[in-house]
């Protein structure tokens, strides 16, 4: 049962209710360990350009030519669609460059390509809007630009009319210049970030058996497909552990690919640590907090295998196992801290709000003793980057309300009195952008969003006001549809939509609606102790 259909209905579930959907997404986390996300275009891009020769070829080119917007364009609104829609214009130029048309049309494709073309070379196309801080982008785009570009100096039959349009415009303010350093990095023999192994595509026909990126021992390079198959170019024959698990991401998911996989311990930490917080029961598996402990090492915590470790999955690691009763040393988080805030990973360009108030979280509850100038440092961080209208934007979610939410439940149960004022702002931030449907969100209101927004009200300080748009609003997160159609809000190459944890947030925010309604205001504490199996 979906926990859309766990909470339909015409009034907030009892506890019964929640608690019956977060058993069946605790043993999906044991039956999917590799986590669950949605499809990337990008990703799914990339695979049918650098890998034709693998399996499901046709079903990779078929979910393009299905996921092309009305408009041309691929992915999410705004500037969010030039990524996805650079990577399946190239991928698609290639296969009407190479491939013999088994299972798809290639006047569909031509079609295709021509709308997309006219799209991101319009003036009103994605690359009109500012940039979205997604991950490798100053790196993705012009070599994408410039990919494609080559390839309309002697464009396929029936793109004649786009000879030597050169490469598509880039945004204001992105050139190719860190491209190109990175690059000669790679051809140098020094070595290469950690970090650029998830994106190792960006290297073209350097990326081939790259000396300096080593796959882990279960496949994956960056936890990427598209990362993993530049490594692994055309296979030589030999059946590499890389082999095996492009073959069982794309048998997974029927064709196309997501952008990141295995998540693993990012999915698990979120999920329990969510549930944890809103004191849903539960019983938890000892075999889940053994993986999470397992996890940590001196560095912290990696969101999956190849992927380096950061202080946003070791925070909500840290915290989930507090939470869960088995708290562990958080003095790995110590080597995140820049002295002003903590950088997601070292040598981050940028700041992450979501990263800081999950350092919040977890020093604040995972340890006996926590620095009390640590606290108010960080308390005091998050407060500077409060918008004038009371919210918080991050670079790891399209949507304010993910941020200004993680940024609410820190601050209430850790940033004491100073945190406050902020709490308030956010609080009438949520009240007055509600949508006339009940509901939150960015560009629609969205299950995801809305249960954001929810735990903002039933975390913050109530009001005449505040009652009556709980209890709107969880009477529309229950006639919602299932949170597995919500659109993709959070950020990697392209955006994704981490269903189990989404399925996670919108379960919390229905057993804290419930308690609202019922009298029982929200507590920071939860007997999760005693829930261990």
């Amino acid at each position: 049962m979906s926990t859309g259909a766990l909470t339909r209905g015409a009034a907030p579930p009892e506890d019964a209710g929640p608690a019956e959907a977060a058993a069946e997404l605790v043993a999906e986390l044991i039956a999917r360990p590799a986590g669950r996300t949605s499809v990337s275009a990008y990703e799914t891009g990339r695979l049918v350009s650098l890998a034709p020769w693998l399996t499901r070829h046709a079903e990779r080119i078929r979910h393009l030519l299905a996921a092309q917007r009305p408009d041309g364009g691929w992915g999410g609104p705004e500037g969010y669609a030039l990524v996805p829609t650079l990577s399946a214009v190239e991928g698609l130029l290639a296969v009407l460059d190479r491939d013999a048309p088994v299972g798809w049309s290639v006047d569909g494709v031509r079609h295709a390509v021509d709308r997309a073309l006219r799209l991101l070379h319009g003036s009103a196309g994605p690359a009109g809007y500012p940039m979205p801080d997604l991950p490798a982008a100053d790196l993705v785009v012009p070599a994408l630009a410039e990919r494609i570009g080559e390839r309309l100096t002697d464009p396929p039959a029936g793109l004649a009319g786009w000879r030597d349009a050169g490469p598509p415009p880039l945004p204001a303010g992105l050139d190719r210049r860190r491209l190109d350093r990175v690059r000669l990095l790679a051809g140098s023999g020094a070595g290469l970030p950690p970090k650029l192994a998830h994106a190792l595509e960006v290297l073209g026909p350097a990326a081939r058996r790259q000396p300096a990126v080593v796959p882990t021992t279960a496949g994956p390079v960056g936890a990427s497909p598209a990362a993993t198959a530049a490594w692994l170019g055309t296979p030589d024959g030999s059946r590499p552990a890389t082999l095996d698990y492009l073959r069982a991401v794309v048998a997974e998911h029927g064709g196309p690919v997501p952008c990141a996989t295995p998540i693993t311990i990012f999915e698990r930490s979120w999920v329990l640590s969510t549930l944890a917080r809103a004191g849903v029961p539960l019983a938890v598996p000892p075999a889940l907090v053994a993986g999470l402990r397992d996890a940590l090492g001196p560095d912290g915590a990696a969101t999956g295998p190849g992927l380096p470790t950061d202080a946003d999955t070791t925070a909500v690691t840290v915290y989930a196992l507090a939470r869960l009763g088995r708290p562990t040393d958080p003095s790995c988080l110590s080597r995140y801290d820049t002295g002003a805030h903590f950088c997601t990973w070292r040598g981050e360009d940028g700041a992450s709000v979501t990263t800081n108030a999950h350092v919040l979280e977890a020093l604040g509850w995972g340890t006996d003793r926590p620095d009390p100038a640590v606290l108010r440092r960080l308390t005091g961080w998050l407060l500077d980057q409060q918008r004038a209208d009371g919210s918080w934007t991050d670079r790891w979610h399209a949507s304010p309300y993910y941020a200004t939410c993680c940024a609410v439940l820190a601050l209430h149960d850790h940033g004491g009195p100073a945190a406050r004022p902020a709490v308030r702002r956010a609080v009438d931030w949520v009240r007055d952008t509600q949508r006339p449907d009940g509901g939150w969100g960015r560009w629609r209101s969205t299950a995801e969003e809305t249960a954001y927004a929810l735990q903002v009200l039933l975390v913050g300080p109530g009001g005449p006001t505040v009652g009556p748009v709980v209890a709107g609003a969880a009477r529309q997160l229950s006639i919602m549809d299932d949170s597995r159609d919500d659109p993709p809000l959070w950020h990697d190459k392209d955006l994704y939509h981490p269903e189990t944890i989404v399925r996670a947030a919108v379960v919390a925010a229905t057993k804290l609606a419930g308690e609202r309604l019922q009298g029982r205001p929200y507590s920071p504490a939860g007997p999760w102790s005693a829930l261990l199996e």
